[in-house]
């Protein structure tokens, strides 16, 4: 579906006076907002259409009352996108970034707008998708991933983005605190998933380009040909490090059918639809396609529940304590227990797939 957009929400609206005039300083003294539409996906940063007398623009910017020093790095996130002009090609371009919160009272950036088709809320798409197209889409976004996860992070330079070693364990650790610390409710799930982690890392290995959100609906699809992918969207968390972490993070979105039944965040994947890889599947082409050795897979999946799981808490946190008007976060906290809850389910089980 194309992505809808509405009037800004009470409380995220963008002084468009004041971005015209921005926009007319660095940009051209004849440009004038038109009109500014938010996009009513998605759950992290804000993000918006700009309509100009030039044209259409993206704008990102952090929600209100954050104070996650990486998640919402409008500064990062822009930087990232101009570095992988030249490497990878399927990427809005950046416009231009502002970093003087006096502009805006926050930082933010604009991009090329990617006309296409995102995968968001199977319910509400616009056309069919039959089983046979179902599979070529999901083949399409696994072996993306294993392009991304193959790029030479050290001749592009992209290795600047972080510190491959020791990666697993700082992300261990560092999920944990933040879960800690976005805590509202007592979820022993939660707490016992974060000791088995700890218990069972394995040794860093693959290091490469991370994207840490990637998902069906951070992908710009083409209407015409649905299993061509035109963009990646939202690398605000993007590094370097062992990119099993990032497939773990991938395959815990990746939802199954028995789950899309249980749970509404996981109705919302499309990954779920008949003719999808499943998860184990997953894994097999991934492995097929990079020629990496997946390792203790289940290990990854599960530190992709638990991280899923703490994101999703510090946006509901965000929303117990007044900071955020979305009806939609005042349910998340059953969002939290639920991976939490299919990651236990994966120890238990000893598998990733036909959890439920």
């Amino acid at each position: 579906m194309l992505e809808p957009t509405a009037i800004p929400r009470v409380g995220e609206e963008i002084n468009s006076p004041k971005l015209s005039e921005f926009l007319q300083l660095n940009l051209g003294k004849e440009l004038v907002v038109k009109e500014i539409r938010q996009f009513t996906g998605g759950y992290s940063n804000l993000t918006y259409l700009v309509i100009t007398n030039q044209g259409q623009w993206v704008l990102r910017r952090p929600p209100g009352g954050v104070a996650i020093q990486h998640a919402h790095d409008m500064g990062r996130e822009y930087r990232v996108l101009e570095k992988l002009k030249g490497i990878y090609g399927r990427i809005p371009n950046p416009v231009i970034l502002c970093e003087d919160e006096s502009v805006l009272g926050y930082p933010f950036y604009l991009m090329e707008k990617i006309n296409g088709l995102i995968l968001r809320h199977p319910q509400q798409l616009d056309m069919e998708f039959g089983a046979s197209v179902m599979r070529q889409i999901s083949e399409s976004v696994v072996d993306n991933l294993a392009l991304l996860h193959q790029i030479n992070i050290h001749s592009t330079g992209l290795g600047k983005l972080g510190k491959p070693e020791g990666y697993v364990g700082r992300q261990v650790a560092g999920w944990t605190k933040r879960y800690q610390h976005a805590m509202t409710d007592d979820i022993p799930d939660m707490h016992n998933l974060a000791r088995w982690m700890e218990a069972n890392q394995p040794k860093d290995d693959y290091p490469g380009l991370i994207h840490n959100d990637y998902k069906y609906d951070n992908l710009v699809l083409d209407a015409s040909e649905p299993a061509r992918i035109l963009a990646v969207l939202d690398w605000e968390m993007a590094t370097v490090g062992d990119t099993r972490m990032d497939l773990g993070t991938s395959l815990a979105y990746w939802s199954e059918p028995s789950e899309a039944d249980a749970s509404p965040l996981m109705s919302n994947s499309v990954s779920w639809l008949p003719g999808n890889l499943n998860r184990e599947e997953v894994v097999e082409r991934y492995a097929k396609a990079t020629g990496h050795d997946p390792g203790n897979i289940l290990f990854y999946y599960v530190y992709g529940t638990f991280k899923i799981a703490v994101i999703v808490q510090q946006i509901y946190s965000r929303w117990k304590k007044g900071l955020s008007q979305d009806p939609r976060f005042g349910e998340l906290i059953h969002g939290v227990r639920f991976f939490a809850h299919l990651g236990k389910r994966a120890i238990e089980k000893g598998r990733i797939s036909d959890l439920l």
